[in-house]
């Protein structure tokens, strides 16, 4: 555990060390931290107490959806062989855990959520840029998955219910009667999840990541024992195998796809592995969840959608359209609430903490944790997902423009956290308005942070738009990023260097 909890920054002239509970943890509140900088949700912890499973089940809850399920499927029908895919899934979901441990350390050491470790590299009033931008990726995105898991609840209504077909019928602002009931369905049954705080959170993907596999596993002995084992064929796509330089593309777009679909999590990780009793409970947690769990996840995947084709006659890579064709109640009953609840795990997870946190850190007096976590729910019904999810313009021009954002944004803060502050963060400044503060720079900006946003999103947004560079706009962001502010920092410094001696201030590379 780092020193920060019990001392301070020369800068900050307050001894005494108050605590309070609420519901993102007991955290410290010392009386010499600005109150436009600090609510109980954003200070540091009082406790950290998840362990390796907790952060195992946070990633089960994040691979295991309808989405994740697809993504995975999809990755065997690129026109490789089975083994070509699996090397490129393991790739991937390696650079993944490195990516992740890295962005997890800065907000373990010092009990910190995202958006505030922001503050030691872009400024106290700067880290408002990364806040807003992840926070309105995952406002869009979290109307995204709730729009899914609504399609998906559609299907168990229709088997139960039949006459609700007629709902159908009636439509306004292009969602269907029946579409608006499974989505106020699932949107109050995610607010009252979140509203009940971060330790009902914790229990309920501790609980949803492996009631999925559960009903996977045995969804995949039923599809196998119907097709027989002889008939399953991992290689999901139709025509000629790619050979020589086309298979090697293929491999590293594979390998990109994996990287872009876990990058909005990986880049607010901090947000959960600030719960976690170590660092290194942390590490194991990421390998157990990323490559163990992805990869099993994976395996599992591509059997139950190769054995559809015998079964079914016709390749199924939604598992709610699995569960349908099966056509008996009790599947589709089990199927159906199973993939709901692990979209539901997804949604709050990577969708509903993060800008819970990046609002509150806007206004911590006039927007709580729970305040935050609103306005991005009410946000996600107001941009009607239905509409212009189905678009590939309106994806094209709203996620990918803030998307190309999140590799600037991850490659900002690994330099500045790793480079230029040398893992040394002066906790209590990071809640300090004094022009004397360290992280003050220039009137609470870092100059060199903000224009490396600029100089490393400009291009990749353009590049994103208008070069098709697709999932490779997360690496190039990524890089630009982490090369502009190192270089900027290079040629004129604007992060302190602390000395790891003085109170108040964590160290990150210290072994203990």
């Amino acid at each position: 555990m780092a020193t920060t909890r019990s001392s301070q920054s020369s800068h900050v002239a307050t001894p005494i060390v108050g605590t309070g509970e609420h519901l993102a943890g007991a955290s410290i509140v010392k009386p010499g931290y600005d109150p436009q900088l600090t609510n109980e949700d954003l200070a540091p912890l009082r406790e950290q107490k998840w362990t390796s499973y907790n952060i195992f089940a946070f990633w089960m809850s994040d691979v295991h959806s309808v989405g994740g399920y697809v993504t995975a499927g999809s990755l065997f029908a690129l026109g490789i062989a089975g083994w070509q895919v699996l090397i490129a899934l393991i790739v991937g979901i390696v650079i993944v855990q490195v990516f992740t441990n890295l962005v997890a350390k800065p907000s373990q050491k010092t009990g910190v959520p995202y958006p505030v470790i922001n503050r030691a590299v872009f400024g106290v009033k700067g880290a408002n840029i990364p806040a807003i931008i992840r926070g309105l990726i995952a406002v869009a995105w979290y109307g995204v998955q709730t729009f899914l898991a609504a399609t998906s609840l559609n299907i168990i209504w229709l088997k139960f219910f039949p006459s609700s077909a007629a709902l159908l019928d009636h439509s306004f602002l292009g969602l269907s009667a029946l579409g608006y009931i499974s989505f106020a369905v699932l949107w109050v049954a995610q607010a009252a999840l979140f509203w009940r705080g971060m330790e009902t959170i914790r229990k309920f993907i501790d609980f949803a990541g492996p009631a999925v596999y559960v009903v996977m596993i045995i969804l995949a002995v039923y599809l196998v024992s119907e097709a027989g084992w002889s008939n399953v064929d991992l290689d999901l796509h139709t025509g000629e195998t790619l050979t020589g330089w086309a298979s090697v593309s293929a491999m590293i777009g594979a390998i990109a796809l994996v990287v872009a679909y876990f990058s909005g999590p990986m880049l607010n990780f901090g947000d959960f592995a600030r719960y976690g009793k170590s660092f290194e409970a942390v590490k194991r947690g990421n390998f157990l969840g990323l490559p163990v769990n992805f990869l099993f996840f994976s395996v599992l995947t591509v059997v139950c959608a190769s054995a559809t084709v015998p079964v079914f006659g016709r390749l199924i890579t939604d598992p709610i359209a699995t569960v349908e064709a099966i056509d008996t109640p009790f599947a589709i009953l089990l199927g159906g609430l199973t993939f709901v609840t692990a979209t539901v795990g997804i949604n709050i997870v990577a969708n509903f903490i993060a800008p819970a946190f990046d609002f509150s850190n806007v206004s911590p007096q006039r927007i709580s944790w729970r305040t935050g976590g609103m306005i991005a729910a009410v946000g996600s019904v107001l941009l009607t997902p239905w509409n212009w999810y189905d678009s590939a313009e309106g994806i094209r021009f709203t996620l990918g423009i803030l998307g190309s954002l999140i590799g600037p944004l991850f490659g900002i803060l690994i330099a500045g956290y790793y480079l230029a502050a040398k893992q040394r963060v002066a906790v209590d400044d990071m809640y300090s308005m004094s022009p004397a503060g360290r992280y003050w720079f220039r009137g609470g900006y870092n100059p060199n942070a903000v224009v490396a946003v600029v100089a490393a999103g400009v291009p990749t947004v353009l590049l994103t738009l208008f070069a098709s560079v697709g999932d490779y706009g997360w690496f190039i962001g990524c890089a630009l990023g982490f090369l502009c502010f190192a270089g900027l920092e290079r040629v004129r410094p604007m992060m302190p260097q602390l000395d790891p001696a003085d109170a108040g201030v964590s160290d990150g590379a210290a072994t203990s």
